[in-house]
């Protein structure tokens, strides 16, 4: 029973996004690993850039550094 956490910035990633990853993710497992789709698990947990970060800085500061 595989179990695949995905996390995400909250930045708005679309449902149809997150249903093509969790459909992607599904369909990987299945073929590379053999494992049943019906008994694979995918969450994605999306995270406020505030609550991120990279390099010792959050996320909110370096995009709007990026804009």
């Amino acid at each position: 029973m595989p179990y695949v956490n995905i996390k995400i910035t909250d930045e708005g990633v679309t449902k149809t996004e997150k249903a093509e990853l969790v459909a992607g993710v599904t369909e990987l497992l299945s073929r590379v690993l053999g494992k049943n789709p019906a008994t694979t698990m995918v969450v994605i947990d999306e995270v406020d850039t505030d609550n991120w970060g990279i390099s010792g800085e959050l996320v909110t500061e370096r995009r709007k550094r990026e804009v």
